[in-house]
């Protein structure tokens, strides 16, 4: 009897990286939220092999907690019949996001009633600080076990067998290291990004010619060409300010003509003097 006790509070677990790695995914997946789904794996010689895991999709989702609807268990038997007809169901796991790793009322009620099993475990992980613990029956009380051991799935590869060969390394002659053609090939720019390229500087360069021209326009004087009256010396429509043939020049122009021609007014007739009265 006492073997068997003891053979009872040893609960190891072996955690398959990749399984593992699919937990916290799925965690980090909702940093608000907890997540949920089952742990699939085998039971044998007091070891809890985690092999997989598979997400509990459609469970009824909380701030700190977490519930698996019928819904969720019709997905989960479906997707281990289909990938895992082999394996059995050794626990669950839920994410814990901000609060640390435990197991409150409602898991523990969970656990009680959908994972009986003495092998079957919960695991939690808390996607905000990267903390995750396993919890197990150790006789009849749930307990946070320490024999816990992860194992990689691809040990025993051969160093070769990926088929994925070194990047190379080619000396560019100035004193750097650039990879093989292959990645040069990767980070240059195709057509029409060389092309849209173009067209941006292009339209720099006519931006900045406008803009000139504008400020050239505003900020220094600019003359135009006004037609005069030849005999009064006015334009015959508004001239702007600093314009040719209008304004002071357009009157200086007058008094020169009437210089010009000193007769121009006794040789009319009918011109009279200021005050003068015309003879009948």
């Amino acid at each position: 009897m006492k073997r068997i006790a003891e053979e009872t509070k040893r609960n190891d677990v072996h955690m398959n990286c990749e399984a593992a790695r699919q937990i916290r995914q799925h965690a980090r997946s909702s940093s608000k939220a907890e997540v949920c789904g089952v742990l699939v794996g085998a039971e044998e010689a007091g070891v809890t092999t985690v092999e997989a895991s598979i997400p509990g999709a459609n469970a009824v989702q909380g701030g700190s907690h977490v519930t698996f609807t019928q819904d969720t268990w019709e997905h989960i038997y479906r997707i281990k019949d289909r990938d895992y007809p082999e394996a059995r169901i050794v626990g669950w796991y839920h994410s814990h996001p901000g609060f640390g790793v435990f197991l409150s009322d409602h898991d523990t009620f969970i656990h009680k009633n959908f994972f009986s099993s003495p092998r079957q475990v919960a695991w939690v992980y808390d996607p905000h600080s990267d903390e995750e613990g396993c919890f197990g029956w150790v006789g009849e009380n749930l307990e946070r076990l320490s024999r816990i051991v992860f194992v990689d799935g691809k040990g025993g590869e051969g160093a070769g067998a990926t088929g994925k060969p070194e990047p190379l390394l080619v000396d560019s002659g100035e004193g750097d290291l650039d990879f093989g053609t292959q990645t040069k090939a990767m980070t240059q720019p195709t057509e029409a990004q060389a092309a849209i390229k173009a067209g941006l500087t292009a339209m720099g360069f006519l931006s900045v010619l406008l803009i000139g021209f504008f400020l050239c326009w505003f900020l220094f004087p600019h003359y135009v060409l006004v037609p005069v009256d030849p005999r009064t010396g006015q334009p015959l429509f508004g001239a702007p300010r600093g314009s040719v043939g209008g304004g002071q020049q357009g009157a200086d122009a007058g008094k020169t003509n009437d210089m010009n021609n000193p007769g121009s007014r006794s040789n009319n007739p009918t011109a009279a003097p200021n005050g003068a009265k015309g003879k009948p």
